[in-house]
């Protein structure tokens, strides 16, 4: 049976919330589990260190977001989840990758081109003020995670298309000069990705700071769900759910059933106090193995790094001699080899 490999990167500068449990950490989760599938999971800490230079916080981020997709239901046995910088390789092939990319493609890039023009309408003399080497060359490195693990499907937002473009551009241009060593990625784009509304009634993301903690402890968890905001209907007014934060977070967690009757529920006026003790309860409830199992294992690091470290050697058994093949292409290696 031919199996289909599947890589995702998560970056590691937050504390995952519940958009990204329905959004991403679920739906990953679930296809992990499909006996035709191949998955690769990564903590993507280098990323992280071009966006945040703060150690406390990548460190906690890291050991959080480990703790969170194993607690959600990860099986270490039966994916590859590794911590990027656990991966020598991935950094050497980025270098050698630099060598092959034309400037001009990583010019092209839409979070250095975004860069570029802040500065120029900040009036500022330079346009590249502030950016880095790792804002303006990381396209190589996500190339670099992909291509080293021989990725075929990368599932990504929007956003990401032209990371995975620049991969197979760059993989190409090697097999070019080198002879065949990669297969060339393909963006695999979840149309119907969940997205859950936040406190504030937009997108819950960290950047509009209106994101309610996957597993914060049950009291802060409540007053969270409690200054979610909704309108002025008063209660026994007929409520429209397809304009509600709070129906919208229930739906990503209830079956069928319980959705339409709460439908009728909205109908019939529930008040909206009810509706937000009927959420936290819910959710409650629903995340409360996860949570105690989240917190057992943030309490015990050394069995996060023990798992990582199994599943790095596990990526490294296919990393190391990729990476010898590709050194011997390249002429790099003992002098009688």
């Amino acid at each position: 049976m031919s199996t289909t490999r599947v890589l995702t990167g998560i970056t590691t500068t937050g504390i995952p919330h519940l958009g990204n449990y329905a959004g991403a950490i679920r739906p990953a989760i679930t296809a992990s589990q499909n006996p035709n599938t191949e998955s690769f999971f990564f903590l993507a800490d280098y990323h992280a260190l071009i966006k945040c230079q703060e150690p406390e916080r990548v460190r906690e981020s890291v050991r959080a977001i480990a703790a969170t997709w194993l607690a959600c239901g990860l099986d270490p046995e039966r994916v590859t989840f590794y911590r990027q910088t656990d991966i020598p390789e991935i950094t050497e092939l980025t270098w050698v990758l630099t060598t092959v990319t034309a400037k001009g493609l990583m010019n092209r890039a839409h979070a250095y081109k975004a860069a570029v023009q802040e500065n120029i309408d900040d009036d500022n003399a330079d346009p590249d003020r502030g950016i880095t080497m790792g804002l303006f060359s990381y396209p190589i490195l996500m190339a670099a995670d992909i291509l080293m693990f021989n990725g075929e499907k990368i599932p990504v937002g929007k956003d990401q298309i032209q990371h995975i473009e620049m991969a197979r551009d760059i993989g190409q241009r090697f097999n070019y000069l080198f002879g065949d060593t990669f297969t060339l990625p393909e963006a695999v784009i979840e149309e119907s990705g969940m997205i859950l509304p936040g406190l504030d009634g937009r997108k819950m993301s960290k950047s509009y700071n209106n994101t309610i903690p996957l597993f914060e402890g049950e009291k802060k968890f409540r007053k969270l769900i409690n200054k979610i905001k909704t309108n002025l209907l008063e209660p026994g007014d007929p409520k429209d759910p397809d304009d509600s934060a709070l129906f919208d977070i229930y739906s990503a967690f209830a079956s069928p059933e319980q959705i339409a009757d709460m439908r009728k529920q909205y109908e019939n006026g529930i008040a909206w106090g009810e509706m937000k003790k009927v959420l936290f309860e819910f959710l409650n409830e629903e995340l409360r193995e996860k949570r105690e199992t989240y917190n057992t294992l943030m309490d015990d690091p050394a069995q996060l790094d023990a798992i990582l470290k199994q599943g790095a050697e596990k990526a490294r058994d296919y990393a190391a001699p990729l990476m010898a093949d590709i050194r011997k292409k390249v002429g790099i290696g003992p002098i009688a080899g």
